[in-house]
């Protein structure tokens, strides 16, 4: 096995771990029979990364990034259709997915109908995809700051960190054997924003002794 499909393994199983941590959302749903306390556009943001990277990976015809990113649509919508199964609040789930919907329907006439085919298709779609991924993993920070304001870290997940922190340099890596900056620029913040939250593990981990430090939280 060379070292692009040690890499190749390595995203497929670290992506999957990281998308398969919603499954603790789910029981807990399926446990109370309800929704609250948990956050449903998380879900639906990454079903849309997830799509929106499908149709990259289709283009490219990259086998990874297409498996990848089929299991994570199907988790997704498994999430979304539990949330929306127990939830309360089901006029603004439903206003929030047709918008994803909306979302969807105009970047596939965009790029399938105006852009034609071919390298200026997937240069844009991948740019698309890039902007799209930088701004879910950048926008966590704000809850960084808040943390560093309480000097409590209950809020983050390590396991999650972990998992990002793993599958951002897994894609990083990856993208750089390929040359394909779409795939390695949008995964570095990912490396970094990891790097500052297993800090703030390390600086206030200690700091409230009789509370969990590493409590499951979708954020």
């Amino acid at each position: 096995m060379d070292f692009l499909q040690l890499l190749s393994c390595a995203c497929i199983i670290f992506t999957v771990g990281m998308f398969t941590t919603g499954l603790t959302d789910l029981k807990k749903m399926k446990a109370t029979q309800s929704a609250d306390n948990v956050q449903f556009l998380p879900f639906l943001t990454t079903c849309l990364n997830n799509l929106g990277w499908l149709y990259y990976g289709l283009l490219k015809g990259d086998g990874t990034v297409i498996s990848v990113n089929i299991i994570g649509a199907c988790l997704q919508t498994l999430y979304i259709i539990t949330y929306c199964h127990y939830t309360k609040d089901k006029r603004r789930v439903f206003s929030q997915t047709l918008t994803m919907v909306s979302v969807l329907c105009v970047g596939w006439v965009y790029f399938t109908v105006v852009i034609p085919s071919g390298e200026a298709q997937l240069s844009q779609l991948g740019l698309a995809c890039s902007v799209f991924t930088i701004s879910m993993y950048l926008s966590p920070l704000t809850d960084l700051l808040d943390i560093v304001r309480n000097k409590s870290v209950e809020r983050l997940s390590f396991s999650l960190t972990v998992a990002t922190f793993f599958t951002s340099t897994s894609w990083t890596l990856y993208g750089l054997q390929l040359h394909d900056y779409y795939i390695m620029v949008p995964n570095t913040p990912g490396i970094f924003t990891s790097l500052i939250r297993f800090f703030l593990f390390w600086w206030f981990g200690a700091i409230i002794p009789n509370k969990s430090s590493y409590k499951l939280v979708q954020i």
